[in-house]
């Protein structure tokens, strides 16, 4: 097909009195119009186009009922599209981007925080029933089976250690096999997909108060891992679908910090439970497992309507406001299929997994060292709730009062990886952030190590150490998932290398929770060590793959990638698509 027959004929403007004579008037729908080719905009531009008499007031119309929730301004033609002729103003981007923070990513954060009470993946603590000292142990740190252990578990069901432990391992060994969920996230419709992830797991939570055996509660440990694994680890994907690549280590920051934010509080959150199940007609562990999982039973029923399977489709948008939504991701949601486009333009989709682009992500070193990186940071990850407490507990605190003195570690790490987030999108850098969190957390761990080692009294010193500690592992974790997303260019390759990431990164857990026998305690030196060089590991891989992808980028933009540098023609010679080069983020 010739060039000139793609493209819309544009005339300079006219004093002809003409019904039919053009005029200056924003479209809005332009690009969904049979002409595809690609144009520059500039700022307060506008394109050029007929309109007849009877498609004035239609197009006034338009303009109008659509508008509703924006201030009037003019709109200016979208710089972050090259697709497309629609209009919008910086004010619409923004209460957009504000409405998507506070309905989308703020319920992705309260689902989270749900999922953590269930089943945390922060710590526990359990007391001896000697003595009332605070006693400490970390077995793939689950704070409600290990809670409930306090709270009678144990000995209602007549568990030995070797039976609890395999409860432990039954959730994390089910985790780790079935993090390749993530995919699910591009083939069901997430309104249905997430709200049958909360429902499951709220229902197994809830089951769990009614265990009357060790084979019962086995296997409801094994299903709560598989429904905590179908949602949790997928859902920085599923946000992709919503913001720019420039934009998305902010909202991953504000979903993961609900991690630190619920360890806060945890346990004394359970202490009270427990407390209050002493004296009504359940045993506490009972009243203790039915209380964290039934909310989430209530809730699924609420994300069934609430979570949107795309910008197009978010109830809680106003028409305009969906618009906008899709058409400030148009440069970067390239329509790579009729499934793609779909997804971002509003209608109901049947998503489907290209293969090709899922074996190309498994053949990828770059997806390896993210892994990597993420493995090494959950070997750190799992000191925490091994040292947090016996240091506090050397300062002369006990039970309830040493959680209170955790929290503040936990509300730390809570803003830092907030701001090293925001600043992370602000400065369009990844890997400087990752670097900078994994001297931080290696000083934390190797004064906690060194102080060990000279057996030191100074208590307050490993207490502070703690928190470049916590901080460093928690931002470096948010950090590194988004830098694996804004790597990938399709939903494919995207959710297989989330998928990659946590099933090699979930397993950092199960070698950090070794490293710390019982008598190496109070002080731990070598798996405080083993920490600190793990986290120096984590920026080392991140200088290398910077190092890679600068590497890569320059192939890129110089024509010498054959996966990038071509250009599909038509018949003719003429241009079917020109796509915008991608450029990898360091």
């Amino acid at each position: 097909m010739p060039s000139s027959s793609r493209r819309r004929q544009h005339e300079a403007p006219s004093n002809s009195t003409d019904e039919s004579s053009p005029k200056f008037t924003p479209s809005p729908h332009s690009s969904r119009s049979s002409d595809r080719l690609s144009l520059r905009h500039e700022p307060n531009s506008f394109e050029l186009r007929t309109i007849t008499p009877h498609d004035d007031s239609a197009h006034k119309q338009e303009l109008g009922h659509e508008d509703e929730g924006f201030p009037h301004s003019i709109r200016r033609a979208s710089l972050d599209s090259v697709q497309s002729y629609e209009l919008y103003t910086p004010d619409e981007d923004r209460i957009v981007l504000k409405k998507l923070d506070r309905r989308l990513v703020a319920f992705m954060a309260l689902l989270y925080m749900l999922s953590f009470l269930d089943r945390s993946s922060e710590y526990f603590l359990h007391w001896k029933a000697q003595g009332g000292d605070l006693y400490v142990r970390s077995a793939q740190n689950q704070s409600d089976i290990g809670n409930a252990r306090i709270a009678g578990l144990a000995d209602d069901l007549k568990l030995s250690s070797a039976q609890y432990e395999w409860l432990l391992w039954a959730f994390y060994i089910t985790y780790i096999l079935f993090e390749w969920m993530t995919l699910m996230y591009r083939i069901v419709p997430p309104h249905i997909y997430i709200s049958l992830c909360i429902l499951s797991w709220g229902i197994v939570a809830s089951l769990q108060a009614v265990a009357t055996s060790f084979s019962f509660l086995l296997v409801l440990r094994a299903l709560l891992g598989i429904s905590e694994a179908a949602f949790g680890p997928g859902i920085p994907f599923y946000l992709s679908f919503f913001f720019r690549r420039s934009e998305l280590a902010f909202r991953t920051g504000l979903f993961i910090s609900a991690s630190p934010l619920s360890a806060s509080f945890a346990g004394a959150l359970a202490y009270l439970i427990t407390k209050i199940g002493e004296h009504g007609p359940l045993s506490p562990w009972r009243l203790l497992f039915l209380l964290e999982g039934f909310p989430s039973v209530l809730i699924a029923v609420w994300a069934w309507d609430f979570v949107p399977d795309g910008p197009g489709l978010a109830k809680w948008l106003s028409p305009r406001q969906r618009e906008v939504a899709v058409m400030r991701l148009r440069s970067e949601k390239e329509s790579e299929d009729q499934d793609q486009e779909e997804k971002y333009y509003g209608a109901r989709r049947t998503g489907r997994v290209d293969f090709h682009e899922v074996l190309q992500t498994l053949k990828d070193p770059k997806s390896y060292l993210t892994a990597l990186m993420f493995f090494s940071c959950n070997v750190a990850f799992s000191s925490m709730p091994v040292f947090l407490p016996t240091v506090i507990r050397d300062m002369g605190w006990e039970s309830i009062t040493a959680q209170g003195l955790s929290a503040p570690v936990y509300l730390f790490a809570f803003v830092v990886v907030l701001a090293t987030a925001y600043y992370s999108d602000r400065l369009q850098s990844r890997s400087t952030f990752i670097m900078l969190h994994s001297l931080l957390a290696t000083l934390g761990y190797g004064t906690i190590a060194i102080s060990g080692y000279l057996q030191s009294e100074k208590t307050m010193v490993r207490y502070i150490a703690l928190y470049p500690a916590a901080a460093g592992f928690f931002s470096a974790i948010t950090i590194i998932i988004t830098w694996t997303l804004n790597n990938q260019e399709s939903d494919s390759k995207k959710g297989t290398g989330m998928a990659l990431l946590n099933i090699i990164g979930q397993m950092g857990p199960l070698v950090g929770t070794s490293i710390f026998p019982d008598e190496d305690g109070p002080y731990y030196v070598k798996g405080m060590s083993i920490c600190a060089g793990f986290m120096l590991f984590v920026g080392f891989l991140a200088a290398i793959l910077r190092w890679v992808l600068i590497r890569e980028n320059f192939k890129l933009h110089n024509g010498r990638s054959a996966e990038y540098a071509g250009v599909p023609l038509d018949e003719g010679g003429s241009t079917r698509r020109e796509r915008k080069k991608f450029t990898l983020m360091l």
